[in-house]
This record gives C-alpha cells, sequence and structure tokens, in this order.
C-alpha cells in the first residue's frame, strides 16, 4: 500500500504533482462541481422560458453526464498513469486532440472565470456603498483582489485548495438543504404567499401543465442549463492529485444521479410548489424568493453570501483546473517548457499566474465593450460550445479505449454501463444541444464565431508544437 500522506508538502517532488486529495476533498468537490453557479443564478430565467418542464431537462441532462462520468472514470481508473484527460486523449486519439482539448479546456474555465468576477461585482454591490463597486476603479479593485485570493489559495498547497473548496461546497449544500426544508414545510403548512397563492405540490403541473411553453420552452430549457453542469467533470483534472484513486473516484462518479436528483429536481420542485411557476420573477433568484416568502429577514444576507461563495468556489476551481491542465500540455511539449515546473510545495505556480493573469485581463476588457450583457453572453455561450466539444472528445476517447484496449475493459472493476452504444447515444445528445444553440440568436452568433478557435489552435499547433517535436525526435 502506498504512503503518500508521509511525504510533507514543504518536502514534496519538484516533479510530479501529489496525491494530496482525500475523499472527503473528492466528494464535496465533485459535488461543487455539479451544483453550478447558474442554479443560484439562472434557475429563475431557466424556469421562466421551460416552465416545471425544467425538471425533466435536468434529469436528462444529469443522466448523460452520469454515463460521461462513468466512460471518464473507467478509462483514468485503467491507466493510473493518465494524469487528466489530455494524457487521455492525446494518447486514444493523438497528440492533437490532447492539444485541443487541453487548451479548449483552459479557455473555456478562462471566459468562466471572467463571467464570475463580473458575478462577484454584482453581488458585492449588496455590501459596498451604492455606486462604490460599480466605477471603474472599485470594479478593478474587487476583481484584483478576487484574484488574488484565488491565486493565494493555489499557490499554496493542494491540500488547502481541497480544504477551502470543500468549505466552498458545503456552503452551497447547506444551503440547498435549508431550502427543501423551510420548502417542504411551507407545503405541509399549506402557506399563503404574499402573491395570493397557496403552498402545494400541485402548483408544479397545475399552471399549464409540464409543458406550459411548449416544445420551443422545452429546447430553449436546455441551452441554460446545461451551463449549470459546466464543471461536472473536474473529476477528472483531479486524477494524478487523488489519494487511493481506485476507491475514491468510483464513489464520487456514482453519487453524480443522486446530486441531481437533490441538488437541481428536488430543490426546483420545492421551489415551484412553495410558488407557481409562472409567479417566479425570470431576473431574481427563485432560492431568495422562497426565503423572503418563508419570512427570514435576512434571506437576501444569506442568499448572497451562498451565491458568492458559489462563484468564488467556480473560479477557485477553474484556475486549479487550467493550471494543472497546462502543466499537463507543458508536460507533452505542447506549452512553454516553463509551465511543466512545479514549485517546492508541487504546485504548478507558473501555470496559475498564467492562468490568474488571463482572467484578469479578460476582466479588463469589460472596460472597453459598449454591452456589456451582450459580450458576456457571447463568453458565456463560447464557454458551453467549448465545453460540449470536450465532452465529445471524452466520449471518443471511450470508443477509441474500447477498441485499443479490450483487455483494460474487461479487468476493469469500474465498467461504464451500457459501454460503446451509450457512448453514441451521449454524443448524439451532445449533437442535438449545438442544434439547440443555433435556434437562439445570441448563441448563434458564438456558434458562428467559434471556428476561429479552432484556426488559431490549427496554427499554433502547425507552427509551434509539430516543429518542436521533430527537433526532439531528430535528439532522440
Amino acid at each position: 500500500m502506498t504512503t503518500t500522506h508521509q511525504t510533507d508538502d514543504e518536502h514534496a517532488s519538484p516533479h510530479e504533482l501529489q496525491r494530496k486529495l482525500s475523499n472527503r476533498h473528492l466528494q464535496l468537490i465533485a459535488i461543487g462541481g455539479a451544483i453550478g453557479t447558474g442554479l443560484f443564478m439562472g434557475s429563475g430565467k431557466t424556469i421562466s422560458l421551460a416552465g416545471p418542464s425544467i425538471l425533466i431537462i435536468y434529469m436528462i441532462i444529469g443522466t448523460m453526464f452520469f454515463f460521461l462520468m462513468r466512460a471518464l472514470g473507467e478509462m483514468l481508473l485503467a491507466n493510473l498513469h493518465y494524469k487528466s484527460f489530455i494524457d487521455m486523449a492525446h494518447d486514444l486519439i493523438g497528440p492533437s486532440a490532447g492539444y485541443y482539448i487541453g487548451w479548449s479546456y483552459w479557455l473555456g474555465w478562462i471566459l468562466v472565470g471572467i463571467a464570475d468576477l463580473a458575478a462577484i461585482i454584482n453581488y458585492l454591490g449588496f455590501w459596498l456603498p451604492e455606486g462604490v463597486a460599480f466605477t471603474p476603479m472599485g470594479q478593478a479593485l474587487i476583481s484584483a483582489g478576487c484574484v488574488l485570493f484565488v491565486l493565494g489559495i493555489n499557490l499554496l498547497t493542494v491540500k488547502l485548495f481541497g480544504e477551502i473548496e470543500f468549505w466552498f461546497a458545503l456552503i452551497k449544500i447547506m444551503a440547498i438543504i435549508g431550502l427543501i426544508v423551510i420548502g417542504a414545510v411551507m407545503v405541509f403548512t399549506h402557506f399563503h404567499s404574499p402573491d395570493g397563492s397557496i403552498a402545494s405540490f400541485s402548483n408544479v403541473w397545475s399552471h399549464g401543465g409540464m409543458f406550459p411553453k411548449g416544445g420551443s420552452g422545452f429546447l430553449a430549457g436546455f441551452q441554460i442549463a446545461l451551463f449549470a453542469f459546466v464543471g461536472v467533470e473536474l473529476i477528472g483534472t483531479m486524477a494524478a492529485e487523488t489519494k487511493d484513486p481506485e476507491k475514491n473516484l468510483p464513489k464520487a462518479v456514482n453519487a453524480i444521479p443522486t446530486r441531481i436528483i437533490l441538488f437541481y429536481v428536488l430543490a426546483l420542485f420545492i421551489v415551484m410548489s412553495v410558488t407557481p411557476w409562472n409567479l417566479i420573477p425570470a431576473d431574481q433568484s427563485p432560492f431568495v424568493t422562497l426565503f423572503l416568502h418563508a419570512g427570514i429577514p435576512t434571506s437576501a444576507i444569506i442568499m448572497n453570501l451562498v451565491v458568492l461563495s458559489s462563484v468564488m468556489s467556480s473560479m477557485n476551481s477553474g484556475v486549479f483546473s487550467t493550471s494543472r491542465m497546462l502543466f499537463g500540455l507543458a508536460k507533452d511539449g505542447q506549452a512553454p517548457q516553463a509551465l511543466s515546473k512545479l514549485s517546492k510545495r508541487a504546485v504548478p505556480a507558473k501555470g496559475l499566474i498564467f492562468s490568474c493573469f488571463f482572467i484578469m485581463a479578460g476582466a479588463a476588457l469589460q472596460y472597453f465593450v459598449p454591452n456589456t450583457i451582450e459580450a458576456f453572453t457571447l463568453a458565456s455561450s463560447l464557454c458551453v460550445i467549448l465545453f460540449i466539444s470536450i465532452w465529445s472528445i471524452i466520449m471518443v476517447c471511450y470508443i477509441r479505449y474500447r477498441k485499443i484496449n479490450p483487455e483494460l475493459h474487461e479487468k476493469s472493476t469500474f465498467k461504464m454501463p451500457g459501454g460503446v452504444w451509450m457512448s453514441y447515444i451521449v454524443l448524439i445528445f451532445l449533437f442535438f444541444t449545438l442544434i439547440i444553440l443555433a435556434l437562439e440568436p445570441d448563441t448563434l452568433k458564438a456558434l458562428i464565431i467559434s471556428p476561429l478557435w479552432l484556426i488559431i489552435l490549427a496554427v499554433t499547433y502547425q507552427v509551434l508544437y509539430k516543429p518542436r517535436m521533430k527537433k526532439l525526435n531528430k535528439k532522440l
């Protein structure tokens, strides 16, 4: 049995990532990844678009992501030398796939980080004196403070990152459990809301049925709901830093269906039971509305703290995962070699600083964009497109793994249910979500722009990466 815990962070190897994340950390980080900021901030909008059918949307997406994560889990456990899905794509499809998935994952989380900074500025405005948070200087100071805070957490040790993320996730979980309990009490006591409605489970289906907005509303709900799931694949970037992965990774992956049902489906079912879906404001978190109806005067403070912790959690995870992606790319010669060096604490410090610089630079751009909302809609849509392509490559990797390494699949104790045919169903579903994105004008713009990223990667791969590989092969 390996004794990875015997080496403390101060004396960790400067060449390899250390297995410092315990089962407790991994479980909560996985839950934190499954509970996107979109659940707190965007669920009002999704309910207004799709009505109660949003419950079915979350169940469909949750089911697909369970199979995606089972495929990822089987491959990571079949080869414990895989540090993340960059190594997996590089090995099973080719170096160009590793290059694409690594840099696209990095850009995706940079876009999430930029959007997170905008959300943090918005929610900090609740506590700061009126006007302070929304001046250029105020925004710059808040952005710099948040990025430096997250950078500091990640620079120290991976164990500290796991600990902070554990508490961020715990705050989200406690808020949702609190909402479910309070909401259930309101339903069973037939609570009369200030808007005149009476809390009842029948509120979910008695205002136009489950599909009050028809097929178009159902499809529109997918578009926003999918963004809430960005980060569910985070486990795949932590494989190299997880203690006892054979035991802990399966636990984290298998808990995904329970999380989706509890944190998405049950929470929103309770919300729509207390307040009929057609009375929930699209521009307000239904979580805040429910706590206000319950007569909890501090609900606005509580939910602002929860949303702030959720957004900080998202940025913290993003900076962590992008630095590990850059480390993997640099190890394969697909990024500057300086990014492959670890600090004395076995942390990819240069990768962390590199990612944080781009988040800050991206946040600075918002001052030069006339229509900030339009710019961030475009950024979040581009982010979803990048993640759809990454999730698709993970499924293609699984199909290749089954073809190239059938003996590893036979030996696996954590086989993906459904195997190859289920992989094709998940791929069809992901393609279907891309088609949905083409139906809305805002997201269509992002789809039209997205090939530009492919061109940038193709050019840099040919100009920067291939010549370097030729030189290395000649030396060998």
